[in-house]
């Protein structure tokens, strides 16, 4: 399919309004021109947030808020529904809108799709188990419970590397939660926000539901500060770098708002000496060059025993060799190219970087030009030899560069090398020792969010909470019981007796 074709299949036109209540679409703000990073061509043009645009966005939210409340959340679970029907119907062509837009492969443009439709099962479910507690009194003729009621609005920035399911994370939840959404995508995609939106509007305006419940604000950092400082808007869930994540926080904070961060990682895979060698190698390859490393949960790190440290070196040489580097839109390439030339110029810098720190290459990286890699945004995967405290390895580089890490002894230092950086999103031990396994997930093992054995760094499973610790910001999104933080929490005392006990034994003559 063309680009053209593409882009109609959705509803995409080359001029594009980028704010929208629903069926209600402006934005009078500057205009954003997005070209594909695989083979630089022009798409669609889309128009930004101004102030006053912003004011009309939460207005109209509030508006709806105060309906949307009223909805019993089984029924805000049906529209949920629905708009995963919807997804189904328009799978393709979203996913090869994800690959097109940002680069990463059609495998795992259709994947994040899917992650759409999986959040809104799971979220329909949860629908029908938005459960409080019940516990008794201590005071006679008394009963307590606790219940959790609607947040208000959900402000909700994304980055370019996952455009469109990390939305849904938070929209599928915060929608039966009774919740309505504003959107601020990456400036890098704001295509996939204009698809996803006109997706979600046409099954609210099928439902006669109102303006409001999902909004669109496309535009630059400063619509992100409008949102952090936005009293109307009691919780921003931002996801991006460490830099941008304390930014939202500490306007968020200040204003004693909620901020959900989902931020970088610096993740590493351990390989022990009874590792299945197999299984490490393709966790290892994968987790390195997946989107062309520009997961938040990309492999960065691989500490392997010395006794098993040259013969993983050799396997991953050949690994390598192996890789096929070229349009995402062809399946039979393994990785894509990078978001822009900016992202090519700071994984030049890290290479740069880590060879001046004492690092040895032994995959070289470099930008691949020619037939084929016009943008400018094709890059090697890299493989850098490199004691694990060069400066280089304790901060995250978003591209395909591995650090091969040597480490001797026991298995807590290879724990100590990995809990070391600032970062505590995803980390991975493969090993079929049960004891190694086993410490790996205790209270001294891994100090991230996510720790995995015998399965890489890469990836999220629906169900399971998604985030990390550190400076990795800490929130969680997903799964587990991530929907409370959507949410208000209220404890209830109810007197069904005809006396009132007061606390402390306080006495009132009248």
């Amino acid at each position: 399919m063309s680009h053209t074709k593409l882009l109609q299949s959705l509803d995409i036109n080359p001029k594009e309004s980028g704010v929208s209540t629903g069926s209600e679409w402006f934005g009078s703000g500057k205009t954003i021109a997005s070209h594909s990073p695989i083979d630089g061509s022009f798409l669609a043009e889309v128009t930004t947030a101004s102030v006053t645009d912003f004011e009309r966005v939460v207005e109209t939210a509030e508006s709806a808020f105060a309906e949307w409340r009223k909805v019993p959340a089984p029924k805000r679970g049906e529209i949920v529904r629905q708009f995963g029907d919807k997804l189904r119907a328009n799978k393709e062509a979203l996913g090869q809108l994800v690959s097109l837009e940002m680069g990463k492969s059609l495998q795992e443009g259709l994947g994040e799709v899917q992650e759409m439709i999986d959040i809104c099962d799971f979220a329909v479910g949860l629908s029908r188990q938005l459960h409080g507690l019940t516990m008794h009194s201590e005071r006679p003729g008394h009963r307590m419970y606790e219940q959790y009621h609607p947040l208000g609005l959900v402000g909700i920035i994304s980055a370019f590397n996952f455009p469109v399911a990390v939305w849904s994370w938070n929209t599928a939840l915060a929608w039966i939660c009774g919740d309505v959404c504003i959107w601020k995508p990456s400036e890098k995609a704001p295509l996939c926000g204009v698809a996803c939106q006109k997706l979600i509007a046409s099954v609210l305006k099928e439902n006669d539901l109102p303006e409001g419940i999902s909004c669109l604000v496309n535009g630059d950092a400063s619509v992100g500060k409008w949102m952090s400082e936005d009293h109307r808007i009691p919780l921003v869930s931002a996801t991006g770098s460490t830099r941008m994540g304390k930014d939202v926080a500490a306007k968020v904070g200040a204003r004693l708002g909620k901020s959900l961060l989902e931020l970088g990682g610096n993740n590493a895979v351990i390989i022990t000496p009874d590792a299945n060698l197999d299984i490490a190698l393709r966790a290892a390859v994968f987790g390195a060059i997946g989107t062309c490393g520009q997961r938040c949960t990309s492999t960065r790190r691989l500490i392997v025993h010395k006794d098993l440290y040259e013969t993983v070196k050799e396997r991953l040489v050949i690994a390598y060799g192996q890789v096929r580097i070229g349009d995402p839109l062809d399946a039979n390439n393994h990785m894509g190219p990078l978001i822009d030339t900016e992202a090519v110029d700071q994984y030049l810098n890290a290479l740069s970087a880590a060879k001046e720190q004492g690092g040895k290459a032994l995959i070289e990286g470099g930008k691949l030009e020619g037939k084929g890699f016009e943008s400018g945004c094709y890059v090697k995967p890299a493989i850098i030899e490199i004691d694990h405290s060069a400066e280089i390895v304790q901060n995250e580089t978003f591209a395909p560069i591995l650090y091969l890490i040597s480490y001797s002894g026991g298995l807590e230092n290879a724990i100590e090398i990995q809990n070391e950086v600032r970062q505590g999103l995803s980390s991975s031990i493969i090993s079929n020792n049960l004891q190694e396994a086993e410490t790996f997930l205790s209270h001294w093992g891994s100090d991230c969010g996510i720790a995995n054995v015998n399965i890489g760094t890469s990836g999220a499973e629906i169900g399971g909470a998604f985030g990390g610790e550190k400076e990795t910001g800490g929130g969680r999104e997903s799964g587990s019981d991530a929907w409370k933080i959507y949410m208000r929490r209220q404890t209830n005392t109810i007197n069904f007796s005809s006396d009132l006990p007061l606390a402390q034994g306080i006495q009132f003559d009248f």
